[in-house]
């Protein structure tokens, strides 16, 4: 039986679990508490508290390995752990991918970005998944995949309760572009990497609609029927530090390799689309 053991089994990694457990699947996730533990049992997923468990049985029972775990000062949490048992299993695996995401590219101004585009990330988030890419890959003999994630959105995620709320915000800051990509759209991508391996291979998980972020606050209220909220100064608007440094960053991202090596063709292709869906879902 395939098994995929997930480290830090979250809003993606459960995503893909729902597209392989039909398909004769065996997952496993790690998670940080029995509350968690007993929401991934409930779709079919073995769930693991850890750190704490004992992860080396069942790296030896894994085909294919996952971590969507972030990185932190000290490095990769996962690899400090089991980087050497998983090292000495490395060869025995037939597919590992490891979740980063688009913020390794760093400011390019609203320009476009690929997959060989350099890594100059402009935030710490950034810098931390630059390192934590480059120690995956250090890893002799193992067949990594990494993604590098747009801003991810789907069901329970996105604009809408929030404009429902009324806590909405419009900022603007002007050339500001991002991407972002549904998270269904982002179980295929890995389904299909797991169908066609590519061991070394780094791709772009996005769609193909990079937007403005008032664009999509405004669009979800329209959406709603409800007032589009007032746009906001980027430079003068209240924010907290964390939620300004989403905005040090502006760029563009191509996904053409997905197309072309793995054959997605996307659910979602636009947030348009996509938002229109978990409406009609009653999200």
């Amino acid at each position: 039986m395939p098994t995929l053991l997930s480290f830090g089994h979250g809003y993606s990694a459960r995503a893909l679990a729902r597209l392989l457990i039909p398909r004769g699947w065996r997952v496993i996730g790690t998670v940080r508490g029995e509350d968690r533990r007993a929401g991934i049992a409930a779709e079919g997923v073995e769930g693991v508290v850890w750190p704490g468990a004992d992860m080396g049985p069942l790296l030896d029972e894994a085909t294919h390995l996952l971590t969507s775990v972030a990185p932190d000062e000290g490095g990769d949490p996962v690899l400090r752990a089991w980087g050497g048992e998983i090292a000495a299993r490395a060869g025995r695996l037939d597919w590992a991918g490891y979740l980063s995401t688009t913020g390794v590219y760093g400011d390019h101004a609203g320009g476009w970005v690929d997959e060989d585009s350099p890594l100059a990330p402009a935030t710490r988030r950034g810098r931390l998944r630059v390192e934590a890419e480059a120690a995956w890959r250090a890893i002799p003999g193992l067949p990594l995949h990494v993604f590098r994630l747009a801003g991810i959105y789907g069901p329970g995620r996105g604009p809408f309760e929030k404009v429902r709320q009324g806590t909405a915000r419009r900022i603007v800051k002007p050339g500001q572009m991002f991407s972002r990509i549904h998270v269904e759209d982002i179980a295929r991508v890995l389904l299909a990497s797991i169908e066609r391996p590519n061991p070394g291979a780094a791709y772009n998980v996005c769609d193909d609609d990079p937007a403005p972020p008032e664009d999509v606050i405004a669009h979800a209220a329209v959406l709603l029927g409800r007032p589009v909220p007032e746009a906001e100064d980027f430079a003068t608007a209240e924010m907290t530090p964390m939620a300004r440094s989403f905005y040090a960053e502006s760029k563009r991202v191509r996904n053409d390799r997905i197309k072309r090596e793995l054959g997605v063709r996307l659910l979602y292709p636009d947030y348009q689309t996509g938002l229109a869906a978990l409406l009609a879902a009653g999200e």
